[in-house]
């Protein structure tokens, strides 16, 4: 009998490393960069002439998410849209839980101010 518990016993213990390795990954951080949309990201060309924001806000219309753009990385924001849609184009501080590409948004503040 206690052969055949030792596979079962395995299995939760990398299920339950593999599960603390996830939460840990998703660490609270402090980022500082732009409100942008994930299909431009840093170059905003499908609107000449017109103001970053309004390409942002078209592309999110679109099905586009809002993100962050912090040097040439862009984090997918999750979140409140209508603040992100207040600060699209703008410099912003973002406080929130990192995981990968992808920051859940706590707080975010326009960074100018």
């Amino acid at each position: 009998m206690t052969i055949r518990k030792l596979p079962l016993g395995l299995v939760l213990l990398v299920t339950l490393l593999a599960l603390a390795a996830n939460f840990a990954a998703a660490a609270t951080q402090s980022l500082t960069g732009v409100v942008t949309d994930n299909m431009c990201g840093k170059k905003h060309i499908m609107m000449p002439g017109k103001p970053d924001s309004e390409c942002i806000r078209a592309c999110v219309k679109a099905g586009a998410n809002y993100a962050l753009l912090v040097g040439d990385k862009v984090y997918v924001l999750k979140g409140d849209a209508k603040q992100f849609d207040q600060l699209a184009g703008k410099k912003v501080k973002v406080s929130g839980d990192v995981s990968g590409n992808t920051v859940a948004v706590v707080s975010i503040a326009d960074a100018e101010k």
